[in-house]
């Protein structure tokens, strides 16, 4: 099954939101076998948005759109779609009963433009909107399926799960189903990982490995195809073990884990907490850990410290240290993680310094940085990056070095407790 997904809205050609549509639909997609080829997006246009589907049935299997069921005169993809392929719209009850439903909990008053969400393709497959308000539709014409589905996120994922995703499933007449494991890597570059795997790659068939560089590290997708998912896993099993024993050490979690939120979920396991002393980072790393939900129960606090007056009188780092070692050094990174984790008795303490850039700190290249670690009862250990990207650029990274570092440790102490 050959798909085209095709995203209606100018908002999207403006700029003014991220197509995170196409994304998830398209890993939807893949677990029942479809091939997504092309991704569209097109404004609010009936003459462009004719012309896109025109397209996409010459080429598609599946023409899969998104947006434009809304009740305003912007919203024009069923109108569009049923003048194209000369299908008549019909009121749903079910849909309209529903629509009223809303507005009389939401004790709103209803105007007429709204029962235009309720319109649907007369005799076409109906996918109910059990989060919104208009009804998304499936038809088959001249062997091209038509699915349309509705704009916002939080309505369109679960009627493509719970609707559209089955209603595929069924005309595709594939038995077989499609997984993947996604494990994720940091601290190594694309080509350096693809490097040191290749001869994994070089016999790869069924299951399939495909690399691919994220905000947050390296990802390989192993993907089997099977007649189940218990199948489909017992391919993809061997091959992982095979990665792990070959570049293992670059690990920091799988499918849909993040540094942040493997930092915290490991940090939650130990029952620990963590504070960190931040120079230029400028809390940029309590930030990060700061996004994940249930933070509090491991983030205690934390300082910026951003000049060398800051870091004696606000965490009582010695002037003499700093004067010998420098702010850009292993031996200041070790003492903020120790003085930080003191000052608010923490598990761990995290100190981030160095030259951000564009220019050298303190006798110091610029993406020249050091990480320490402290635990309680334990000597720090710091860690040395040396970076050459813009001065954001190094201060993102060092907040992600930190929170793969912090990961490492955390998994070692994992790996202590059980022997």
């Amino acid at each position: 099954m050959k798909v085209e997904i095709i995203a209606v809205g100018s908002e999207i050609l403006l700029g003014q939101i991220t197509n995170t549509n196409a994304t998830f639909i398209s890993q939807q997609l893949a677990q029942i076998g479809a091939n997504v080829y092309y991704h569209t997006v097109v404004g609010d246009n009936p003459n462009r948005l004719k012309d896109a589907i025109e397209i996409a049935e010459k080429r598609a299997d599946v023409v899969l759109l998104t947006g434009g069921l809304g009740p305003t005169k912007d919203d024009m993809t069923k109108e569009t779609i049923a003048a194209h392929l000369g299908l008549t719209l019909t009121m749903n009850e079910e849909a309209l009963q529903s629509i009223e439903a809303y507005f009389k909990r939401a004790k709103r008053t209803m105007t007429d433009n709204n029962k235009k969400q309720a319109l649907v393709f007369e005799g076409s497959t109906v996918l109910p909107n059990r989060t919104g308000m208009a009804p998304g539709m499936a038809v088959e014409v001249n062997e091209v399926h038509y699915v349309l589905l509705p704009g916002p996120p939080h309505e369109m994922q679960p009627m493509l799960v719970d609707e559209a995703i089955p209603y595929l499933h069924a005309k595709s007449g594939v038995d077989e189903i499609i997984t993947s494991k996604v494990l994720k890597f940091y601290g190594v570059g694309e080509a350096e990982l693809e490097h040191l795997v290749q001869p994994i790659l070089a016999r790869q068939s069924n299951p399939t490995i495909a690399p691919l560089a994220t905000a947050d590290g390296v990802t390989l997708r192993i993907t089997a195809k099977a007649e189940t998912i218990e199948k489909a896993n017992m391919l993809i099993h061997p091959v992982e073990a095979e990665i792990r024993e070959v570049v293992g050490e670059f690990i920091y979690g799988t499918d849909h884990d993040t540094l942040s939120s493997k930092a915290l979920a490991l940090l939650k396991e130990q029952h620990a907490t963590i504070a960190a002393a931040e120079s230029l980072t400028a809390g940029m790393f309590m930030a990060e850990l700061g996004r994940e939900p249930g933070v509090s129960a491991a983030l205690l606090g934390g300082v910026v410290v951003y000049n060398e007056r800051a870091k004696i009188e606000q965490l009582g780092v010695s002037e003499q240290l700093l004067q010998t070692y420098g702010i850009v050094s292993s031996e200041c990174a070790a003492s903020l993680a120790v003085k930080v984790r003191e000052k608010f008795n923490s598990t761990y303490g995290i100190g981030i310094t160095g030259a951000a850039g564009p220019t050298p700190h303190d006798g110091q290249k610029a993406g020249t940085v050091w990480i320490g670690i402290a635990k309680e009862e334990e000597v720090p250990m710091t860690y040395q990056l040396q970076l050459s990207g813009a001065r954001n650029t190094n201060r993102d990274r060092s907040v992600k070095f930190a929170l793969y570092y912090l990961i490492q440790q955390l998994a070692q102490q994992n790996e202590k407790g059980s022997e």
